[in-house]
């Protein structure tokens, strides 16, 4: 960053503007950002707009960070409860295979089952691990093509819409706001907004709103039109245009999804959680149980 702070020093002194100067480092200062400067630029306002920047930034940041902090206890409860399983499928379990096996008695139907699964992964597992890596790199590439992006995030829209329509809303409405705030008119900011929409589907929708409000139709119109945002957002906005305070209404309407998003991903972790435990208990339990009819039917049998 120190070295990108030099580079914008000299690129100034050499009698660019500030917005050229950021617009040749695309990699950490987006569109966004360098269109809100370049604005603030044309009214003499960059002080304010920066500091619209930094609370924008901020904002953002602290909605990521919440999400991921959340999500760290039930990534490591799902790979080190996968990863107790498969070392007890892998090693623990052929162990006691090899003892059954030497003593020719016929084994309990689960344990039969558990001995084949086990016997599949110790023989197989290189095909399991092929198909997984195989999978991840076909979806990747599928992902990359513009038919495959549609289908993945009509497929996201559909099951997960929700949570994918209160991201976006957060995301388009905080966008927005802080655009049209520091004085980025209105086709303008919502050029902008389209790229920093994830979601194919809503991206395409925001494109028609960007027609309706050419058309003179203004903002909470086409919005409703669209059929992707909820309706509490869309009156929101419609109250913001009635009274001269689009802006203040999107960035409200921006906190509002966001402590939404907050509440619906503590609500999807208290759920998640004990679901991963209780399965992970299940297949453990299966397991144990299997090994312990094998021992005890052996116990059973006449010396």
């Amino acid at each position: 960053m120190r070295s990108i702070i030099q580079s914008l020093l000299k690129t100034i002194r050499e009698g660019n503007s500030f917005s050229e100067s950021l617009s040749k480092h695309p990699k950490v200062f987006t569109r966004l950002y360098i269109n809100m400067v370049k604005a603030a630029e044309a009214g003499g306002v960059i002080e304010a707009v920066m500091d619209k920047l930094a609370d924008y930034l901020e904002t953002s940041g602290e909605l990521k960070e919440h999400v991921y902090s959340a999500m760290i206890y039930p990534v490591l409860l799902g790979v080190t409860g996968i990863g107790s399983i498969i070392i007890l499928l892998t090693y623990v379990i052929p162990q006691f295979a090899k003892i059954f096996e030497e003593m020719g008695e016929t084994l309990p139907l689960p344990t039969q089952i558990l001995m084949m699964i086990s016997a599949f992964f110790s023989d197989y597992w290189w095909a399991v691990v092929g198909i997984v890596v195989l999978s991840v790199f076909v979806y990747k590439r599928y992902a990359l093509t513009e038919e495959g992006r549609y289908n993945i995030d009509a497929f996201k829209l559909k099951v997960f819409r929700g949570v994918v329509v209160t991201v976006e809303t957060a995301r388009f409405s905080r966008t927005l706001g802080t655009l049209l705030k520091s004085g980025v008119p209105l086709l303008e900011a919502l050029r902008n907004v389209k790229d920093v929409i994830n979601n194919l589907i809503i991206r395409r929708a925001v494109e028609e709103i960007i027609t309706g409000a050419k058309e003179g139709k203004g903002l909470a119109a086409p919005l409703a039109a669209a059929n992707i945002f909820p309706p509490l957002a869309i009156s929101m906005m419609k109250v913001g245009e009635e009274t001269g305070a689009l802006d203040e209404m999107l960035l409200k309407a921006a906190n509002t999804y966001e402590k939404t998003l907050r509440t619906m991903v503590r609500r999807l972790i208290s759920i998640l959680e004990p679901a991963m435990i209780l399965v992970m208990a299940v297949v453990v339990a299966f397991i144990v149980i299997s090994m312990l009819m094998a021992i005890f039917s052996l116990n059973d049998i006449p010396m």
